[in-house]
Order: C-alpha cells, then structure tokens, then sequence
C-alpha cells in the first residue's frame, strides 16, 4: 500500500486523547500492544532503548542524545513525538526519517495485523494513533538493525506504548502540570505516571526539581532499587540565555558545550543527554567519549525549538511552546536578545484544552501586536475565543483567516523588528514550511 493512503487512513483515525462528544474515554493495555507486537515478532526486543519521558525538554533531550551516539559511531534510532510537518519526523535512523516506501509498508503491517487481531478476538479493539506510529518505529528499528534506540515517551509514561522496551536508562526531565485529565490534577500524581518508565534496579537520570517532584522520584527509586545519576554537574553555573560556549568535565575531560538549541533551559535538557551518553559507555560500552559528546552537542538539530530564521528581510523565531512552562521558557530565552527589538509581534494560536488564560499573561504583555492564526485542528481554539482573551489583556491584536495571511501580517508590520511564533505545534510546523519554502518572500 503507498504511502498516501497510509497517511489518508492516519489522518482518519481520532487522536486517542480527544475522542468526539459521547464516546467513551480510551483505556489504554500495555497488555493489548504487547499482544500486537507479539504478533508482529516482538521487533522491541531487538534493539537496546533509552526511554525519555517528563513535561518539558523531552525532545530536545532526546535529540541532543541522538546526536552524541551518531558522533560515536552507534547506529541509533530515534523516536520522538509529535511532528512539526511531516510525520516521518517522528521515526529516524542517525539523521535519516524514514522514507515514505518504508512508511507505508510499515504501517499497513501493523493495521492489517491490528485489523486481523481484532476481527479474530485477539485484541478488543484498533490501536490508537500513537501506538501504530509506535509499533511502526520499532518494527523500523528492528528491520534497520539499530543498536540503541532513544525513544521520547508520548505522553505520560507508565501506560505509554514506548513503555514495552527494556531500557538500559531512564531518563525523567522536567515535570509540570499538563495533560492533568489524563495524569491526574497534582505534580506528585503526575511525577509517579512519569516515573512508571523505571525498571527494577534500573538506571534513573534526572535532574533536581520542585520538592514534592524530587520526594516522589526518590520514593519510587527507592522502592524499585534503583541506581539515581544527577546530572547537576554538567549543567553550568552561570545561565545565559542564548546558550552561549560553556565548559564542562566529562569522564575526565573538559569539553565545551556549543549547542544550537537557545534558551537557559536547554542546558538541562543538554546535561541530562550528557549524563545518559556518560552512562551508557560506562555502564554499557558505548563507544561514546569525551571528544564524540562535544561533537554531537555540537550537531543536534531540532527545529522549532526557539528556531531562528531569517526571511524576507525579518527574523522569525519558531517556539513550539504549548503549556505555561514552555511559554516562560520561551519569554525568558526571547528576552536575551530581544530587549531592544521593536516592534516585536507574536502570531499565536492554540489548542482548546490548554490553558489560554495562563498561556497570554505569560506570553501577551512582551509584545507590540498579537496575530491570531487559525490551525488545521478539530482541537483548536476557535478566533473567537483568541479575540476575546486579546481585549480582556487590553493587547493591541488582529486575526488572520489563514496561517499564511497571519505571517505575511506580522512582515508588512514587522519592518525591521522580530516575529515570534508559537502556541501549537500545528501553527510553528505551518508557519515552518511556508518561511522554508519562501511563500512569505
């Protein structure tokens, strides 16, 4: 089957967090997907695996970590969720996605299997979404041959389908309050779902956090044994905002950390990588080494992570920042180089389940104008509600009735300032491919 109906029969399928008016909640089984990949030859225990799960930083940890095992030589998968514009992002081999052939073989492998199990009553019902696109990476892994794969936890992390694996490491980065529907309404509820990804006398990597975030990780850890690496040394003493070259000791070497990503906050994300990568030549032999870490800092490449592009005379700034601690985040690291940027302009869209509210006081008040943009999402926040949420903070804002209409907006007012864009992943993944491919001009 090709890759377009692969895509067509996707784009079909409901996300399994957001089921139409009515229908019953999905229950997640790893029971269930494990059956599935049984059926499937059990494709997840042919490679070894680091899961990576947490609120924030997920992707950026797991990319950086990516990259330093391809600098080291280890033929590596990566896992990462959601897309920006294509979902072959979401499976890669070294800096590779896999093509579009691979795609759709995959994936009609895996729901024909599903479709069989079902009819048969093997399985009570279709795998969601999610958990194709995950059976599909391991099967890609497992036929590619991969020797690690790093794979970034969905969404919570006990009932997560990357959660079958084995992993030689658990990597938790930092935890807030989102999908609390889901997770449950505390940090503590949603730290002890996070830490469902630790093993018996496994491995844990993490770094300090809030304390009932930290009490409840040691509590787990204790209880299952676990090996604790904090990763506080390879974060540096003094943040800047644009991740300026800093040093740091690795196995015995000073390196220096030069990395692409911007923001203070990605020198977390970056220590967490350099500790898993430590560990895994440590406790696993690895061939990864002082001189390969640097390298692969170095050559992480994650975009729409406070992405800078230059277009049509203007600097555009990609932030997929979606829930309140990614969007100070994003202010912060905007900050460093944005004081005396004017006018600065925000094109802003996002989904209905988070919290808006929370997301434009943090986000609306360091700006000149506010472009609101509708997205391709049955989830989105209808203009409305934007328009409204703009006058009640009193911001200068207008709306747009198409992505691309929103950014050539934010050029004609721009002249010689920044344009930010952020609030959904659908609306930076859009407004991507339309700079790229210089529609803008």
């Amino acid at each position: 089957m090709s890759y377009q109906a692969a895509i067509q029969t996707l784009s079909e399928m409901i996300p399994e967090l957001y089921m139409r008016p009515g229908q019953p909640r999905r229950k997640f089984s790893l029971d269930e997907f494990r059956a599935l990949l049984s059926a499937l030859g059990n494709p997840q225990h042919l490679f070894h695996s680091v899961l990576i799960a947490g609120t924030n930083g997920k992707g950026s940890t797991a990319s950086t970590l990516a990259s330093i095992l391809k600098s080291s030589d280890v033929r590596v998968g990566l896992y990462t969720s959601p897309h920006l514009e294509r979902v072959n992002e979401r499976i890669r081999i070294g800096d590779a996605e896999i093509s579009d052939e691979e795609f759709g073989t995959l994936f009609f492998c895996v729901y024909e299997t599903a479709g069989r199990m079902v009819r048969d009553g093997t399985l009570p019902q279709l795998p969601s979404f999610f958990e194709i696109l995950t059976a599909q990476a391991m099967l890609c892994f497992a036929e590619k041959k991969v020797e690690l794969a790093v794979l970034e936890v969905g969404m919570g992390g006990r009932l997560d389908a990357t959660n079958v694996v084995d992993p030689l490491v658990s990597v938790i980065t930092d935890i807030s309050l989102d999908h609390t529907e889901w997770l449950g309404s505390t940090i503590e509820a949603i730290t002890r779902e996070k830490a469902g990804i630790l093993r018996d006398g496994g491995t844990l990597i993490t770094l300090p956090q809030a304390p009932d975030t930290d009490q409840t990780l040691r509590e787990i850890a204790s209880k299952l044994k676990v090996k604790e690496i904090d990763a506080t040394a390879f974060v540096p003493i003094k943040v800047n905002q644009d991740v300026d070259p800093y040093c740091v000791n690795v196995m015995g070497e000073e390196i220096e950390v030069a990395s692409p990503l911007f923001g203070a906050h990605q020198q977390r994300n970056i220590a967490l990588a350099i500790a898993a990568s430590a560990e895994l030549a440590a406790a696993h032999g690895f061939p990864v080494t002082a001189a390969t870490i640097q390298k692969g800092i170095r050559q992480t490449c994650w975009p729409g992570r406070l992405e800078r592009i230059e277009s049509g005379g203007v600097l555009w700034v990609l932030d997929v920042a979606h829930n309140p601690e990614g969007a100070k985040a994003l202010r912060a690291g905007l900050s460093g180089f944005m004081a005396d940027a004017h006018p600065r302009l925000l094109v802003f869209s996002c989904l209905r389940d988070k919290p808006l509210n929370e997301l434009a006081a943090i986000l609306f008040p360091f700006f000149d104008e506010v472009i609101f943009a509708p997205i391709h999402s049955s989830r989105a926040t209808a203009i409305n509600d934007l328009e409204t949420i703009g006058i009640e903070m009193g911001v200068q804002s207008t709306s747009a009735r198409t992505v691309k209409e929103a950014l050539r907006m934010a050029k004609d007012h721009a002249q010689t300032g920044v344009v930010v864009v952020s609030g959904s992943v659908y609306l930076v993944g859009e407004a991507r491919s339309l700079l790229l491919s210089g529609e803008i001009g």
